[in-house]
């Protein structure tokens, strides 16, 4: 476990603030450019399909057009990504922009490393126009420290015909999702396809008033917390109407719900192109998630585009940065509808917010929760899993499950 939260301590703290201090590289060709000649910027990313990863290097291509004292190093990070980035910061050797995905960023934003960019920002960049839940996932002790360059939330996605032929409406309380479940339930075939971890139990955990991250420790155990997981749990072993993907040979709620195995799945944006190029003949559609206790809610999962504060090129860092995650820039990477634009004017002007399938994924975004929660969330994460999965599978009760968890979870925090 140790190994899993390194960067947290002191120690690596210092070595990431050394590797700020000590600067990108040593030689001249990472100073900003002087008059007349070329800035070369470094941008590492994860990758991605080839649509994608095409989309991507039309976006810096246009870029470099409009900015051809610019030129950009795309480096595409294949394996361990935010292993490989801590590792180049920490030697001094960070790209001069990164992405970062919002269940990171409190722990990497701690330490120093990431640039504050709000003294870059222009009125004409309008900060307004980004969906807020997403804006403020990067932003700590009233610092931007990035902006977000896409996103995805969760949806209902449901089968037209099981549920036309069960005489079911598409449910929208979690009572009716409930009943809904159990009356699709016959014949092999589940109501729900259910992930059983907190990446997507979060907003459900959370839907009673109780919280999973209190004061930087694990809280899940609390009454509220358990009373609201208690339906997911019920729904497998009592109604009998929900299954983990891989118990009926999937490997996750896009592919339970492609083969017909289940209903209805909680899934976000990535399960469309999956579903249209592995399941083309599946009809389905997509609603917001089912209330619960009267109140709307999903989970929203995002990657902002940040500064490194040792980079020695801020202002050309800058250029890119804000291009990336301006209004042009985001609208032809979010373009196919591969990601969701954070920006409310793009997702208007793309017509994802009308979009059949996509617009309850970009209703939700105005209120959903980001799977962000302080630095110690990875620890939290972790044990909740383990012992949430027992109590799923029927192995033991689900107090005792998240007791226990909540117990290790805390345990490894305070002795960080």
């Amino acid at each position: 476990m140790k190994s899993r939260k390194w960067m947290a301590g002191l120690g690596i703290a210092s070595m990431l603030m050394a590797g700020v201090l000590s600067g990108c590289s040593s030689d001249g060709a990472s100073k900003e450019g002087a008059d007349g000649e070329k800035t070369e910027v470094t941008l590492a990313g994860w990758g991605g399909n080839p649509t994608e990863e095409k989309l991507l290097k039309q976006t810096i291509a246009d870029f470099e057009e409009k900015h051809p004292n610019i030129d950009v190093k795309l480096e595409v990070i294949t394996e361990q990504y935010m292993d490989v980035i801590k590792t180049r910061l920490i030697g001094g050797e960070g790209p001069d922009v990164f992405y970062l995905d919002a269940f990171e960023a409190p722990a990497l934003i701690e330490t120093g490393v990431i640039e504050p960019l709000d003294e870059y920002v222009t009125e004409d960049f309008d900060v307004e126009d980004f969906e807020k839940p997403l804006l403020e996932a990067f932003i700590a002790d009233d610092k931007t420290y990035g902006f977000p360059k896409d996103y995805s939330t969760l949806a209902l996605f449901y089968n037209k015909k099981m549920l036309a032929d069960a005489g079911v409406e598409v449910p929208q309380t979690w009572d009716e999702f409930r009943e809904a479940a159990k009356k699709l339930t016959k014949d092999g075939q589940y109501g729900f396809g259910v992930a059983p971890e907190l990446a997507r139990q979060f907003w459900v955990a959370e839907s009673l008033g109780g919280d999973v991250v209190k004061d930087g420790q694990a809280n899940f155990a609390s009454d509220e917390v358990a009373e609201a997981l208690k339906p997911v749990i019920d729904m497998h072993n009592v109604d009998k109407s929900a299954v983990e993907p891989k118990e009926v040979g999937a490997t996750w709620g896009g592919e339970v719900f492609g083969q017909q195995k289940a209903a209805m799945v909680i899934e976000g944006n990535w399960a469309i192109p999956f579903l249209a190029d592995t399941f083309p003949d599946v009809e389905y559609g997509t609603a917001e998630l089912p209330s619960i206790n009267g109140e709307k809610s999903t989970m929203a999962y995002s990657v902002a585009y940040v500064m490194n504060a040792a980079s020695e090129k801020k202002e050309a860092s800058w250029e890119l940065l804000s291009y990336l995650t301006g209004k042009e820039g985001m609208e032809t990477w979010t373009s196919k509808g591969y990601a969701l634009p954070t920006r409310k004017s793009v997702a208007e002007k793309l017509g994802y917010d009308q979009d059949e399938l996509r617009g309850p994924l970009v209703a939700g975004a105005s209120y959903a929760t980001v799977w962000s929660e302080g630095s110690n969330l990875p620890i939290i994460m972790n044990n909740f899993n383990n012992q949430f999965l027992s109590a799923f599978l029927g192995d033991r009760p689900l107090e005792e499950a998240l007791k226990e968890a909540e117990k290790q979870a805390n345990s490894e925090i305070d002795s960080k």
